[in-house]
């Protein structure tokens, strides 16, 4: 039996993988980040031409009908590229949310227009995870009050899908009245953050589920993140290796050191295994939805700690040169930093999967 990707999904794989060295090449993405911006529209649009935008919207609303590890191949390739683009919360957990808990209405509503690329939603679901600094948002009789943490996709979206306190996701325009807006700087350059603050903010309620589509939706962003971390994890175990073979001391080139030749194996087989991890926590979103919760955890919390150890000993192996704008390897570490944090860090995300086998119980 045959574990790896199917041919179709190596294709695609190929596909971005080619898209993204003709529209998204360092240069472009530096240029990006000098001029204090997280998207490259040129990129954006040339993964929409693809289709990509409608990955996870349904054929019957004229998207794709793809699956999340159909996307977790993606986001692998745009960790690779370290790609200023909204795709995780845009392409991926926009329309997921309105598959999971849209009404017929509200899917035939939005799922064309995210499709289409007309309808650019962020998302907000923090709060699912964890609250911090006070924020949290309640739904009430006059609409939405407080405050939601770290919206991704944030620059250029003109919706956002937002989780109150109870975890019931709610749909609201970027433009109501109520709402203001605040760009966040991380050290990730490439990804576009925000804070929402609401002051009786009229919303439209998805499915009263008890919060069953907001824990997906959150499930779902751990395992992207983890193959987008995957990625950039890839691709600086292959800057040290090529490096070790050109930069010389003392008359030799410094992979044939002893102690280099351990760091980059080591790199490589803490790597490996999280590949197979990762796609298996893709795909049980969709085939074994009973595991996705933990497996999920298992390969974000996973993921940030192999990938943070191939972050610093990529840059170690690099030397100097490492720390410089020059070679451009600071813009993988900070992904891979990022990628490690959000929707949790290794800490609580273990400990949520401790919850989830009872080893442990459930924080007050």
């Amino acid at each position: 039996m045959d574990f790896g990707l199917s041919s179709e999904q190596q294709m695609l794989k190929d596909a971005v993988r080619r898209c993204l060295a003709d529209n998204c090449p360092l240069d472009h993405v530096r240029a990006r980040a000098d001029a204090g911006s997280a998207v490259s529209e040129p990129a954006a649009a040339a993964l929409h031409a693809m289709g990509l935008s409608g990955l996870m919207v349904p054929e019957a609303h004229g998207g794709l009908g793809m699956t999340l590890l159909d996307a977790a191949v993606v986001a692998e390739e745009l960790g690779r590229a370290v790609a200023p683009v909204p795709f995780l919360a845009r392409s991926v957990l926009a329309p997921l949310a309105f598959v999971l808990a849209g009404s017929d209405a509200q899917r035939a509503a939005w799922l064309p227009a995210i499709a289409a690329g007309e309808a650019r939603f962020g998302v907000a679901i923090l709060g699912i995870v964890e609250t911090r600094d006070g924020s949290g948002v309640l739904a009430g009789e006059d609409g939405l009050s407080g405050t939601a943490l770290f919206a991704l996709d944030f620059e250029g979206a003109n919706h956002f899908i937002v989780a109150d306190d109870a975890g019931r996701l709610h749909l609201v325009n970027a433009e109501a009245n109520g709402v203001e807006r605040v760009a966040l700087k991380t050290i990730d350059a490439t990804r576009s953050v925000g804070e929402l603050r609401f002051d009786a903010v009229p919303g439209e309620s998805l499915a009263d589920d008890g919060g069953a589509a907001g824990r997906r939706l959150r499930d779902a962003g751990r395992a992207l993140l983890a193959a987008d971390s995957l990625g950039a994890a890839e691709v600086m175990i292959e800057k040290a290796v090529a490096y070790a073979g050109e930069r010389e001391q003392f008359g030799r080139v410094i992979g044939s050191f002893q102690a280099v030749k351990h760091m980059c194996a080591e790199m490589a087989a803490r790597h490996e295994p999280c590949r197979a991890l990762v796609w298996y926590a893709a795909h049980a979103f969709d085939a074994v939805p009973d595991e996705a919760a933990l497996t999920a955890c298992h390969a974000k919390s996973h993921t940030g700690e192999v990938h943070r150890f191939v972050a610093r000993t990529a840059t170690e192996v690099h030397g100097g040169m490492g720390f410089t704008d020059l070679l451009g390897l600071h813009y993988w570490f900070k992904r891979i930093g990022f990628d490690r944090q959000v929707l949790g860090g290794p800490d609580k995300v273990r400990a949520e999967a401790a919850q989830l086998q009872d080893w442990a119980a459930a924080a007050a």
